[in-house]
């Protein structure tokens, strides 16, 4: 080496950006100015002047060697060989060279003596840099933790797909995508590579991912083709990010997303194959980091700048046959890319076949691709695709039929799969009996497997993976894809015979792999995965018992993982096909159909459940032989539609006879299913505004559960949650407190901190200070669960209605009176929007607004609001409901507001002798009333009742509360009681 020379110049292909930084990064670490340049070879006519202008930069010339000189072709790469060796003789004083690949090098490139830097820790890789450059070593340490990420070292986080060293190309759309990420600057951003099938989308977006993987902290590829494999993919990121998965799904997903909003480090995120952008919305962060998009659906224009895609150019369509076999001259190559209209995926195939079958003449197989005609390979042409791409694909699947038996059985068992990400781990544990003749004993048989697998592969493009075997020295292939493209090929071409066949083993592969219990979150990756195979086995369309408990089985994941989209979507499809089949009546179709229920309740589609629930009690009272079960389970659904559509009533009836019926056909106090009814029973109760005897049931049902299931299942929880929010609306106050601050903690040491039922808990912790008097503990406990339940769920969702309802008149209290009237209105806004305006949850939200209005002043504005929720409560829930009652309190109020005394307290006495009757007279609702009639009477002057009722309400509260309670101290001063609406949770 000669002494350095000052500036150095870093030569690259494109493919190498990752390692060209972080040399450029080192160089100039220590002290030298660097120019960086992307140098492709493929771009350029290889003669002396390309290299020449290439050496003019001053200073020393630093070439970055990977195997680039694979994509040349053998022609072009000789050519440049020649460049190399005119030229190099006269620089190379100035020229040295560093080498990223582990591939044998060529003389030509050998006689550039490069350093090796793979496989060196970075201390070593650095100081052979800084020698390659002629740059004496410093005499102090440098931190090689500051700058870009020693290329060898993987991500913090990293899931992808190995990569395609067969690569070639692009360069232009790769510098798009990374123009478009960069000019984002510190901000995020989104790029979707549109196009159709066969392009070589997600190829493309691999090497992006792999040639800048140095750019990120976090790489993580999802296959977006399927919703519920994406948002399960999605949603595995998080133990990567600390981030604790949140029971259902949706809320884990926005734990994500929250975490990527808001972190530092630079991260990556792909959606391979995404179809609809609706359905994958919730899967695209907006923070720093950048979201590369594969698909070809043109609505994702809405959300990423779009690149389009296009099928090769000429030139690199004969670069990547080249790599892809040697057979091929330059000529023939354009040929068969001219045979193919350049398309990727069957560039690929056709050098494939070409390359498995040595014999074949080159000439003969592009004039059949050219000019044939499908049905002269046993193919009827579709009309779908081009002849010419029938033609390739009838000779490739002819050559597996002819020539690999076992690869031509195993392609038609997994074109019976999803072809996003074809189940190979689940085929390899499946039992013997449940595969075709021939299959059984090659899976079995792990050598045989893998060579079927990769003659496969080379044939068709499959892309596999390998991870390790069960032995140490062993690989095995993990997983394997299939271009939909062909897949879809493939099965068309099946006969009748051959898909009935193959479909039903696939169909016993999915079964025998099925956890049989949905409701272990350790079994909720391989539900996840199952889903996706469903459709394209046969399985929603299968009349075997077996595979329909599997379709239930799935159902029932996607409702405990709070996916109730998918959930509505796959039971949807299994009524269709089942019903057809098997009747209204069938144990499958009735469990389905209650499933499809549930979903439409979850989603807030209640006319359309309520609809769905009575066809099935309908049907099932009319027929002959139903089982018990199958009434109970209907009686039970349908009354839960009916509870969220405000028919109490109706809805208990259905929960007695239910409840009834299981006690005599499945068990009393020990059955899980019996106590189950009879705590949607004890619900139904407390609505009805009947709360000693919910009270009282949910208490039996704890007990039950106590010695049932413990004292610590999340059912026990529930049960003791609602027995204390009972408590809470009975007046006991400091009893129900004490029963909800244990069960609160013991929650979140059970359930997740953001699970439903944890945040239910808490939010009931938080009413019940707020009743004790403990405004800013209630405040920051209720504001917390709102805020969670706004980033899971969004401020549409019933649970989030609830707590927001609560927390307009908990800020009310805080006289953050302006923010109150904001929140109640719009609440009452969705109440009504969601249930229509007659429900009794949408009434009550209005009647906090009335409220909030006289504390404003708009005295005549809120007599009216107030008049009207009385009267339409009294129509929905009967004049003797509590929340009647309430209604009729804050009436009260409003008429004393607007000097109408003699009105509010006829009103008042009415309502409270009502109250009394109802409640009892040791009620609050009861001894408030009594309280706001004495100061109706005191102003009208009837000063000695007003003074004894006073007295006597004084009383009930201090014994009721104690003394020191704000709301005895309220009444004490004479101020005007007042009653809020709780919706209560369903």
């Amino acid at each position: 080496m000669v002494a350095e020379l000052g500036h150095v110049t870093v030569v690259f292909a494109g493919q190498s950006e990752s390692w060209a930084k972080w040399i450029d990064h080192q160089i100039k670490a220590a002290g030298r100015a660097t120019t960086l340049v992307r140098w492709n070879p493929l771009r350029r006519l290889p003669t002396d002047q390309a290299l020449t202008d290439l050496l003019r930069a001053p200073g020393r010339v630093l070439l970055v060697i990977d195997d680039w000189y694979e994509r040349l072709g053998h022609g072009r790469f000789e050519a440049w060989a020649d460049v190399l060796r005119q030229v190099l003789p006269e620089h190379h004083e100035r020229i040295a060279a560093v080498s990223i690949t582990a591939r044998p090098m060529p003389d030509a490139v050998i006689a550039l003596a490069p350093v090796e830097l793979r496989g060196l820790r970075p201390e070593v890789a650095r100081s052979r840099v800084l020698e390659c450059a002629g740059i004496p070593a410093p005499g102090t340490l440098v931190d090689l933790r500051r700058g870009p990420r020693f290329p060898d070292d993987p991500p913090e986080v990293w899931q992808a797909p190995r990569r395609n060293h067969r690569f070639v190309g692009r360069t232009e759309l790769l510098e798009k995508v990374y123009g478009a990420f960069s000019a984002a600057g510190h901000d995020g951003a989104a790029v979707a590579l549109l196009g159709p099938g066969g392009l070589g989308k997600t190829q493309l977006a691999l090497e992006y991912v792999h040639r800048f993987a140095g750019e990120y902290d976090v790489v993580w590829w999802i296959s977006a083709a399927q919703r519920v494999t994406a948002r399960q993919q999605f949603a595995e990121l998080a133990p990567h990010l600390d981030v604790r998965d949140a029971g259902d799904l949706a809320g884990t997903i926005k734990a994500v997303r929250r975490e990527l909003d808001r972190t530092v480090r630079p991260w990556l995120l792909v959606l391979d194959g995404a179809g609809d952008p609706a359905r994958l919305r919730d899967l695209l962060p907006e923070g720093r980091g950048h979201v590369l998009v594969t698909t070809h659906r043109s609505e994702w224009g809405a959300h990423a700048q779009t690149l389009a895609v296009p099928v090769f150019e000429r030139r690199e369509s004969v670069a990547f046959v080249a790599r892809r076999t040697d057979r091929l001259s330059d000529d023939q190559a354009g040929r068969l890319a001219q045979a193919v209209e350049d398309m990727p995926l069957l560039l690929d195939q056709t050098a494939a076949w070409l390359d498995q079958n040595p014999a074949a003449l080159v000439e003969d197989y592009i004039r059949d691709i050219r000019d044939g005609r499908p049905d002269r390979f046993g193919v009827v042409a579709s009309g779908e695709y081009p002849e010419s791409f029938e033609v390739a694909w009838a000779k490739l699947v002819n050559t597996l039929r002819d020539g690999s038996e076992s690869a031509w059985h195993l392609l038609n068992l997994l074109v019976c799969f999803s072809p996003d990400v074809v189940p190979v781990r689940l085929l390899q544990t499946a039992r013997h009996g449940d595969l075709p003749p021939g299959l059984a004993d090659l899976i079995a048989e792990p050598s045989s497997w893998n060579t079927a697998l990769r003659r496969l592969s080379e044939i068709t493009s499959m892309r596999i993976e390998y991870e390790q075997g069960p032995r140490l020295d062993t690989q095995t292939v993990g997983t394997l894809r299939m271009h939909r493209l062909f897949h879809r090929f493939v099965r068309s071409i099946q006969s009748p015979e051959d898909a009935g066949r193959y479909s039903a083993a696939a169909r016993k592969v999915l079964v025998s792999a099925d956890p049989r219990d949905s409701s272990s979150p350790g079994n909720w990756a391989r539900y996840a995965t199952l889903i996706p195979h469903l459709a394209p086995s046969g399985a929603l369309e299968s009349a075997d018992d077996d595979v329909r408990e599997l379709v239930l089985n799935c159902v029932e994941y996607l409702r405990m993982r709070g996916e109730y989209d998918d959930g509505w979507s796959l039971s949807r499809r299994a009524v269709e096909h089942w019903r057809r089949t098997s009747g209204d009546t069938d144990r499958s179709v009735l469990v389905v159909v209650h499933q499809l229920a549930n979903m439409l309740r979850r989603l807030g589609r209640y006319t359309e459940a309520e609809k769905v629930g009575r066809e099935t009690l309908g049907r099932l009272t009319g027929a002959e032989g139903v089982r018990p079960i199958e009434l109970i389970r209907a009686k039970d659904g349908l009354g839960g539609t009916l509870m969220a559509l405000g028919r109490y009533t109706e809805a208990r009836t259905l929960f007695e006879e239910a409840a009834a019926s299981a006690a005599a056909e499945l068990g009393d106090e020990h059955v899980p299913r019996t106590l189950t009814i009879r705590s949607n029973l004890a619900v139904a109760l407390g609505l009805q505004g009947h709360y000693a005897e919910s009270l009282a049931l949910h208490r039996r049902v704890f007990e039950a559960r106590v010695e049932l299931l413990g004292g610590k299942n999340a059912l026990t929880l529930n049960s003791a949650l609602h027995s204390a929010w009972m408590l809470r609306l009975l007046g006991n106050y400091r009893e129900a407190l004490a029963i909800q601050g244990h069960n609160s903690r013991v929650h979140s040491q059970i359930l997740d901190r953001s699970h439903s039922q944890t945040l239910l808990a808490e939010h009931n912790l938080a009413l019940c200070s707020r009743r004790v008097g403990d405004l800013q503990f209630a405040h920051a406990l209720m504001r917390g669960v709102r805020d969670k339940l706004l980033r899971r769920r969004g401020a549409a969702h019933p649970e989030t209605l609830m707590v927001s309802c609560d927390y307009a008149m908990l800020l009310r209290d805080l006289d953050r009176t302006e923010e109150a009237r904001e929140l109640a209105e719009n609440t009452a806004a969705q109440y009504a929007a969601q249930l229509g305006d007659g429900h009794p949850y949408a009434i009550g939200a209005r009647d906090n607004v009335a409220t909030v209005m006289r504390d404003m002043g708009e005295i005549r504005g809120a007599l009216e609001l107030s008049r009207r929720t009385t009267r339409q409560m009294a129509r929905a829930v009967g004049p003797d409901h509590p929340w009647a009652i309430g209604c009729a309190k804050n009436d009260v109020a409003a008429l004393a507001s607007a000097g109408e005394s003699e009105a509010a307290a006829e009103l008042g006495r009415e309502a409270a002798d009502r109250s009394a009757r109802v409640l009892g007279e040791a009620h609050i609702l009861t001894i408030s009333l009594r309280a706001g009639l004495a100061l109706d009477l005191a102003g009208l002057g009837r000063t000695e009742e007003a003074d004894a009722l006073h007295r006597e309400a004084v009383t009930r509260l201090t014994a009721l509360l104690g003394a020191d309670h704000p709301h005895t101290r309220y009444i004490l001063e004479r101020r005007r009681p007042y009653w809020d609406f709780e919706p209560q949770p369903i």
